[in-house]
C-alpha cells in the first residue's frame, strides 16, 4: 500500500479545520455544534467548488480562515457565521 504525501497547502488546510475544531470544543455545546456545522458545510463546500490549482484563491481562503479561527478564539465571540463568496470571477485560472 503506497501513502500520498500532502503538499505544504494541503497541510495548511488541514491544520485550519482541526483548529477550529479544537476551538469549538470550548465554546457551549449549542455554539459548538453550530460552529462545527458550518466548518464542516464550508470546507466540503470549497473542496468541491474550488479548482485545485487556483493557488491564489487558495491562499486567500486559508487568510480568511486563519482570520476567523483568531476571532473565534477571543472568549468574547461565541458563535461563528458563514460568509459567501463569489465564485463565478474567482474560479477561472489562467490559461
Amino acid at each position: 500500500m503506497r501513502v500520498q504525501r500532502l503538499s505544504g497547502m494541503q497541510k495548511q488546510v488541514l491544520s485550519l479545520y482541526r483548529g477550529f475544531l479544537r476551538v469549538a470544543r470550548s465554546k457551549s455545546d449549542k455554539e459548538r455544534h453550530k460552529i462545527e456545522s458550518i466548518i464542516s458545510e464550508e470546507f466540503r463546500r470549497n473542496s468541491t467548488e474550488v479548482d485545485r490549482k487556483n493557488f491564489q484563491y487558495i491562499e486567500y481562503l486559508l487568510r480568511r480562515g486563519k482570520k476567523q479561527l483568531d476571532q473565534l478564539r477571543s472568549p468574547g465571540t461565541t458563535g461563528l457565521t458563514s460568509l459567501e463568496v463569489d465564485l463565478s470571477r474567482t474560479n477561472k485560472t489562467n490559461s
